[in-house]
């Protein structure tokens, strides 16, 4: 039995970079077999919260977005983009920009590898999670970079819970982190669509 205990107190005896390292590893496995989706906030001074729902699977990507009344639901295979606008009741299809990559995934970049150009520290520990802050130091010369991250780290599994952060006045959120994503939660299906216009723009 002590040896239990002792062996239960140093699993959980572990630094702010051991855990985010880990959580790196969790996530790549299961984000590079299963896929992911999550929910992305945007608290926009004046405008309120804008909350958007994004699903990736290897190349394919969903993101719906809904705020002041207007619907978008976005579609990408790494070829084809479709956009659909429920005010308008239309489709639009385009080629896919190649040089601008997937928003979700550029986001998902903020929980990966957080230690670099950050010092981390755990600020808060519960019974199921670490709360891991995250500074900017010195050596981040990347503008785009927000100068302070909040992680939470689930303990049994070490994904992520959530991640907050401040982009110029934009704080943007990351929450509900899922796994086992589908071929038909990214794949555009027109039959799911009847009677609506399309612009083809390819």
């Amino acid at each position: 039995m002590l040896s239990a205990v002792v062996l239960t107190v140093a699993a959980y005896a572990q630094t702010a970079e051991e855990i985010i390292a880990r959580m790196d590893a969790a996530m790549e496995q299961v984000e590079t077999e299963n896929g992911f989706r999550m929910t992305m906030d945007l608290k926009i001074p004046l405008l309120g919260t804008m909350s958007s729902h994004a699903w990736s699977l290897g190349n394919k990507t969903r993101l719906e977005a809904e705020m002041a009344g207007k619907k978008l639901v976005t579609w990408q295979d790494g070829q084809t983009e479709w956009t659909y606008d429920a005010s308008e009741n239309t489709i639009t299809i385009e080629d896919q920009d190649q040089s601008k990559k997937s928003e979700e995934k550029e986001n998902m970049k903020m929980f990966q590898s957080a230690t670099e150009g950050y010092d981390v520290s755990i600020s808060k520990e519960t019974a199921t999670a670490w709360t891991i802050k995250c500074r900017k130091n010195r050596s981040n010369t990347k503008k785009d970079d927000p100068k302070n991250m909040e992680i939470v780290v689930a303990k049994d599994t070490y994904y992520p819970v959530s991640l907050s952060a401040r982009v110029d006045w934009v704080t943007v959120t990351l929450r509900n982190l899922q796994f086992n994503v589908s071929e038909e939660d990214v794949t555009f299906n027109m039959a799911d669509y009847p009677g609506v216009s399309i612009i083809d723009k390819r």
